[in-house]
């Protein structure tokens, strides 16, 4: 495996990490904020710089490269795969009716199964239920093959996401990457670090990732409550105050943000389900638990390792970036003082994120949650 990498802050010239070196039919990731994906001249540049044809782009919340966290930048990873392949394809949520479980379905029936070892999900992240979404790529999924990734971002503002592969950005395109070959090493892990607190409650009313009662009550005016004064700052502040839910039946909780409210029915659209029944918590968090947080994500992913990775994909999410602040930086160290620094370490701050829990194969839908991609060849 050969690796290129390239960050641009707004207004500056390219800075590489490594030589410039030609490289053979890379996958290239392009992460960057919205406002520079809808700008021509720089989707040229950074065609120039980096002239290959397997380009795949992704805004963000914030964008990942080494141990820098960036705002308003792009970062570009070029990874040329020497022993193994990738495949990339693709579909738009608005060609099915902003319905995401049969876009998924009809993701996995478009790409190679044979020899496929893993998938990478790089999804719109304003509209898209990832829960639904990943059922549809995993309702027949083949082997047991795991799933990673997570949702654009657009910083704070919460108004449109981009995706494309090979073409330019553009709203509602969800990119499916397939990595072959029996020589890859790919581990994941994630965990978040958040602390739940006050009473657990039951979800008595909710469609799909649509909540609307909570113990009988409007969900919406409850959550307010528990908010006070910050409740007039939604749906920003919730990204602070996330819920911890767990499904009935299961033991594992996931953490869920909220993406809009609707005063008119007292209702909160969440990044992904929330079944009736489910058990549910508000949390809260520390900078000092978040950081920790990451290390224990990275060291469920480097756990029974065979080979040191090549490379990281972090997929963190905006709520912990806003959270931790000045000092966001302090996960992506937590994750580089495991993984050693001989490890390309990319990514960005998402909507969602996307991976199995430890020692299991089926993806879960996260939010406020650290998540790891490593692989090696």
């Amino acid at each position: 495996m050969r690796i290129v990498q390239a960050s641009k802050l707004e207004n500056q010239p390219w800075k590489f990490l490594q030589e410039n070196i030609v490289l053979n039919n890379p996958l290239v990731l392009v992460f960057a904020n919205r406002f520079l994906l809808e700008d021509k001249d720089v989707l040229a540049d950074i065609r120039k710089q980096f002239p290959y044809e397997h380009l795949v782009f992704g805004s963000t919340a914030g964008e990942i490269m080494c141990c820098h966290v960036n705002d308003n930048s792009i970062v570009v990873t070029a990874i040329e795969f020497e022993k193994s392949s990738f495949e990339v394809v693709t579909e738009n949520i608005l060609n099915f009716d902003k319905k995401a479980e049969p876009l998924g379905e009809a993701l996995y029936a478009k790409i190679t199964k044979t020899n496929l070892k893993h998938l990478f999900v790089l999804s719109e992240g304003s509209f898209v239920n990832g829960s639904s979404l990943i059922e549809g790529i995993e309702k027949n999924l083949l082997n047991a093959v795991a799933i990673t990734g997570g949702m654009c971002g657009d910083d704070a503002r919460f108004l449109k996401t981009l995706a494309s592969y090979k073409d330019n950005p553009k709203e509602g395109e969800v990119v499916l990457i397939g990595f072959y070959g029996e020589s890859l090493e790919i581990t994941f892990g994630n965990f978040g670090g958040w602390i739940p607190f006050g009473p657990e409650r039951k979800i008595t009313n909710s469609n799909a990732n649509i909540l609307f009662e909570i113990d009988g009550q409007p969900a919406l005016n409850l959550y307010k409550n528990y908010l006070g004064d910050k409740a007039n700052q939604l749906p920003q502040a919730s990204l602070f105050y996330p819920l911890n839910v767990t499904p009935e039946g299961k033991t594992e909780p996931v953490v869920r943000t909220i993406l809009s409210i609707n005063d008119d029915n007292n209702s909160m659209v969440l990044a992904g389900d929330v079944p009736v029944n489910s058990r549910v918590q508000l949390m809260m968090a520390s900078v000092d638990g978040i950081a920790a947080g990451a290390q224990h994500a990275t060291e469920i992913a480097m756990k029974n390792r065979k080979s040191p990775p090549q490379i990281a994909l972090l997929v963190s999410c905006i709520g912990r970036k806003l959270v931790m602040n000045q000092r966001v930086e302090e996960e992506i160290e937590q994750v580089q003082e495991i993984i050693g620094k001989q490890t390309a370490i990319t990514g960005f701050y998402s909507y969602g994120e996307m991976a199995p829990f430890n020692s299991q194969t089926a993806c879960e839908l996260h939010n406020q949650t650290m998540t790891l991609t490593l692989i090696s060849e």
